[in-house]
Order: structure tokens, then C-alpha cells, then sequence
């Protein structure tokens, strides 16, 4: 891996210093990076507590190698596989681990693939419509942008970015087709949104581009799965945290949470006969955002959410 690439995926992990707080007290043991990147969050950890070791799961080659780089003096304390983080048990099968001392999740893209072209994930790079967050995956922007028929399109874009221009947005699209790059495709996102829209809310195309690399890495459909895994996957005392970047990501993770904490289905002025088992605690009711300080440094954290639960001890 190139020494450039190396340093693009070394920038800061976004709450850093939360995240080290998350498990400062759980149980020793091993902590699940499930969405390793270029390892700046396991490295935080395994500085912080010497009695814990991580395993990293990430499905882009080029992270993997970035972060063994990075996390080379820690020898046998840090594992790497390459798989996506709802591929938990296999993760964990593949190193001989059976229980966790805690998993983080950290939804963003990193640095490296918005910054590199050729990845095709940014409206401000030139580059192939590719967007693939790893080669196990075979559907590429490309076959969403020129392939959609404008209803399927404008459902992603709304149901993803929630994009208000979408309908506008699919309609430019398929109308412009052939589209080949991703600085074609920004510009005809652009051009379908009213001029006054395009003065607030950041860059315009920046939903639509959320909303595609989402449909192509199925990030939505694989999220419910990957926590509820590592919830059931983790120790008493133990803590699943997961940092999100936009609504439909934290609904889902706050959902999820929910369900957890309060399994239960009955109605509320009945006794429970379902025999469902709270398993575990939330720790924090409300999304936690980084400080002032932290969105002010890096712009990409403006829009991170934290939330956190603790497994507890089942009731017998």
C-alpha cells in the first residue's frame, strides 16, 4: 500500500476520547472493531487497557493493510479479517473467539475512499461510478445510475439521502444517461435541484451520492443483522457502541437498541406471558454528538451520533 494511501486512512477517529471512555470499564477481554478502517479507533483501545485485544473486521482490502501497518507494535493483541460487519460470527470463528468484552461499529466512509477517485464515492474527485466498499461486492454505482428505472432511482435517493429533489434528481439522471464519472453525475445532480435549494445543506449532490453508495453495499440491510450479533455476542458488562452519520443509519441503530433493552411484545397493561428476555441496558437515552471542539477540527464528524448499551445479566 502506498505511503500516501497509509496516511489518508491515519486521520483522527471521530470521538475518539468518548469512545475510549465507552470501554474503559468493561470486562478484559477481546473488543470487536467491526468497522476497522484504518484503525484509528483499535489503536485508541489498545493503548487505553493492556488486558484487551481487538479484532478488526473490515471488507476493503486497502484498510486492512492500512491498519496492520499502523498496528504492527501491538503484535498478537490485534487480528485482522476481511469481512463485512454483519459476517460477526465468521469473524470471530476464524480467530477461535466465542464471547466479547465489547463491539464498536463506526458507519462513515473513511477519509481514503471519499479522498481517492478512483473509488468513486465523491462528488468532488473525478472518477469511475464505483462506490464498492470492498471486491465482495459486485453491484457498482454505475449499475444503479445507468440501470435504475427513474421510479427504483428516485426511491433510493429519497429513502436513502433523504433527498426532497428526488423525483427531479432520477429524472436527470436516466434522461442524461450514459453517465460515466462521478463529476458527470454531480453536475447533473446539481442542475436538478433549484437554485435556492442548492445555497444550504452543503454540497447538493452530497444525499445522492450518500443515498447510492448506500444502495450499492447494502449498509442498511446488513446494520440490524450486525448489531443484534454483536449484542447477543457480548459478555455481561460488555458494550456495543455505534457511531452513525445520518437518520436512517441511527433510527435503525436506535431501534435495534430498543428492541434489546425491552424485548417484550405484550401489551403494557398486561403481565408478560412471551417470555421474552431484556438482555440488555442502554446507557445513554440520547444520542451523544462530539463536542463543539471536535466538529470545528473535522467536518466529517459534524453529523456523528453515538449511542451505547450494556449487556447485562439474563434473569433466570
Amino acid at each position: 500500500m502506498a505511503d500516501a494511501q497509509r496516511a489518508s486512512f491515519s486521520h483522527d477517529p471521530v470521538m475518539r476520547d468518548e469512545i475510549v471512555d465507552v470501554f474503559a470499564d468493561v470486562p478484559s477481554g477481546t473488543i470487536l472493531d467491526a468497522t476497522l478502517g484504518g484503525g484509528g479507533h483499535s489503536e485508541a483501545l489498545l493503548e487505553s487497557r493492556e488486558d484487551i485485544d481487538v479484532i478488526g473486521l473490515d471488507r476493503d482490502p486497502d484498510a486492512i493493510a492500512a491498519a496492520t501497518a499502523r498496528l504492527e507494535r501491538f503484535g498478537s493483541r490485534f487480528r485482522t479479517t476481511m469481512r463485512r460487519y454483519d459476517d460477526i460470527d465468521g469473524g470471530l470463528a476464524e480467530h477461535g473467539v466465542e464471547r466479547l468484552s465489547g463491539a464498536l461499529f463506526d458507519l462513515g466512509v473513511s477519509s481514503y475512499q471519499l479522498d481517492e477517485g478512483s473509488r468513486g464515492f465523491s462528488y468532488r474527485h473525478d472518477g469511475p461510478l464505483d462506490m464498492r466498499m470492498g471486491p465482495d461486492t459486485t453491484w457498482t454505482a454505475d449499475d444503479v445510475v445507468n440501470g435504475y428505472d427513474v421510479k427504483k432511482l428516485a426511491d433510493v435517493i429519497r429513502r436513502y439521502g433523504e433527498e426532497r429533489f428526488a423525483s427531479r434528481i432520477a429524472q436527470a439522471i436516466v434522461a442524461a444517461r450514459p453517465i460515466e464519472t462521478t463529476n458527470q453525475l454531480a453536475e447533473v445532480v446539481v442542475a436538478a435541484i433549484p437554485a435556492p435549494a442548492r445555497r444550504t445543506g452543503g454540497h447538493p449532490a452530497k444525499r445522492t451520492f450518500q443515498a447510492i453508495r448506500i444502495e450499492v453495499n447494502g449498509e442498511l440491510d446488513a446494520l440490524p443483522v450486525a448489531i443484534d450479533a454483536a449484542i447477543d455476542r457480548v459478555v455481561p458488562g460488555g458494550r456495543v457502541a455505534v457511531l452513525s452519520y445520518h437518520s436512517g443509519e441511527d433510527r435503525i441503530v436506535k431501534q435495534r437498541m430498543l428492541n434489546a433493552s425491552n424485548r417484550c411484545e405484550c401489551p403494557p397493561e398486561l403481565p408478560c406471558v412471551c417470555g421474552a428476555v431484556q438482555t440488555v441496558r442502554i446507557v445513554r437515552k440520547i444520542a451523544k454528538k462530539p463536542s463543539t471542539s471536535e466538529m470545528e477540527r473535522n467536518r466529517r464528524s459534524t453529523s456523528a451520533r453515538l449511542r451505547v448499551v450494556e449487556r447485562i445479566e439474563e434473569e433466570s
